[in-house]
């Protein structure tokens, strides 16, 4: 029996959720953050629960094959990643083996062949949006601590420590996003120091800054700084504007965004450009897309495209078919697929996604896709059905919640030929598609990973109906 505080030694047998890894004492689950199957470790038991147990490593005896060394200093105390000591190859099965296991034990499927993960055409420097917090409370590293240097302990822009939503590590490297990137964040923490502009504090709701936000155009080189602050003050946006025009020419926007609310988020009820349009553009495949600053576009756009490639090939989509593209955004999937069907049929809860749907499509010349706002409960309806037309294929991408039970029957009522189910989230995905087994069988499982380092992986399930 273990309590918290035991310690042992085992070895690792395989991940698990949330980037954790997992091993059995005497049939009892444990979890241990950071490990890697094949580490012989000794771990010190930190939580027990009736099922299972969590634990940290306190000393790694034997090192696992699989282990690689992490390229950021910050890795292990930074929560941006989560894997990167360990071998792409074993971060690409890991999350094929965690797709797999989602079907087996959320949605009740056995021997479902799941393909092998797609790889990211780059591990590094891959993603197009990097969101970076203030903090009056500075997170100090072993490292820093051990320097025994003078630190300001109350200025810090960087990413939270994990489960710590205080106090946030200040980052000087970063190996997630463009080398643009990490250059701006530097520099502008240097020039908002010396302007004695104050950190947000986050107990109190007092200061001016709050989160700098940068977003790159991979594919077009463009790039937008939007700093978010409590209040718009004249004096320090224009001082701001002269300093980011002078030190970094390829800033092609610059805006900041008001949030005067107590809620820590990257986005207010105001935004002010304070020069450039005020968006950026990135294309995937042959289409553009323009991004304003609180837009969703997903965040490795490289392989974004691959994600979009696959959904395509999984819907075997023919020049006559009508396509419903459900929980479309602004219309990615939808117009990267209209030059291949008749008519596509996109609907999205929010509003002002399904505007900028209506304007990429605009912008791209695509004039086969009907873009609908509303909550699919009340739009997915017989009478929807009768205006629009009866879907030959339906592509589905929920958020991490997964579908509505009621949205989940409505699709097996509709009965399309083939039904597509694009998911951030296996587990709700694999739920869902438990709820379709009677209607429809798998035919591909393809997991793609466009967040190396981390545990996160999209996966795209193509399903055929069941004859009747």
């Amino acid at each position: 029996m273990l309590h918290q505080g035991d310690e042992l030694e085992l070895r690792i047998e395989k991940f698990a959720d949330r980037g954790k890894s997992l091993t059995r004492v005497d049939g009892y689950v444990l979890f241990i953050e950071s490990g890697v199957p094949g580490d012989r470790v000794r771990i010190c038991v930190t939580k027990r629960k009736a099922s299972y147990a969590e634990a940290r490593i306190v000393q790694l005896l034997e090192p696992s094959p699989l282990r690689t060394a992490p390229r950021c200093r910050y890795f292990g105390t930074c929560g941006g990643c989560k894997w990167q000591h360990v071998h792409y190859e074993a971060q690409l099965e890991a999350k094929r083996q965690r797709v797999y296991e989602a079907l087996v034990h959320h949605g009740g499927f056995d021997g479902v062949a799941v393909r092998p993960t797609l790889p990211s055409p780059r591990i590094y420097g891959y993603r197009n949006k990097m969101e970076f917090s203030f903090s009056t409370e500075r997170w100090l590293t072993p490292e820093e601590i051990a320097s025994q240097q003078p630190l300001d302990r109350h200025f810090a822009v960087g990413l939270h420590v994990p489960n710590n939503f205080y106090k946030v590590i200040d980052l000087e490297e970063c190996h997630l996003p463009e080398p643009i990137t990490v250059r701006l964040l530097n520099a502008l923490r240097t020039f908002f120091k010396e302007q004695h502009w104050e950190p947000w504090d986050i107990r109190r709701h007092t200061g001016y800054l709050r989160h700098l936000v940068v977003r790159t155009g991979t594919r077009t080189g463009e790039v937008m700084v939007n700093l978010i602050t409590s209040r718009y003050d004249t004096v320090r946006m224009a001082e701001l504007k002269a300093f980011v025009q002078q030190r970094f020419p390829e800033v092609t926007t610059l805006v900041n965004t008001i949030n005067t609310s107590p809620a820590q988020v990257a986005y207010g009820e105001a935004t002010h450009i304070l020069f450039g349009p005020g968006v950026i553009h990135d294309k995937i495949g042959p289409f553009q897309f323009e991004i304003a600053p609180e837009a969703f576009f997903q965040t490795n756009t490289e392989q974004a495209e691959r994600l979009y490639e696959v959904t395509r090939e999984l819907a075997e989509v023919k020049p006559e078919d009508l396509v419903y593209d459900l929980y479309c955004g602004t219309g990615t999937i939808s117009i990267f697929i209209a030059p291949h069907v008749r008519h596509v049929v996109g609907v999205e809860l929010v509003a002002s996604a399904v505007e900028n749907a209506r304007a990429n499509a605009a912008a791209n010349h695509i004039p086969n896709c009907t873009f609908v706002a509303g909550d699919l409960l009340q739009v997915l309806t017989p009478e929807f059905v009768r205006m629009h037309g009866r879907p030959d294929v339906i592509i589905v991408d929920p958020p991490r919640g997964g579908m509505h039970p009621q949205v989940v029957r409505r699709i097996a009522q509709l009965r399309p030929e083939r039904l597509v189910y694009v998911s951030c989230n296996p587990q709700t995905q694999a739920r869902d598609l438990k709820l379709l087994r009677e209607h429809y069988r798998i035919e591909a499982v393809q997991p793609v990973d466009l967040f190396p380092h981390t545990d996160h992986v999209e996966c795209v399930v193509a399903l055929r109906a069941c004859q009747a």
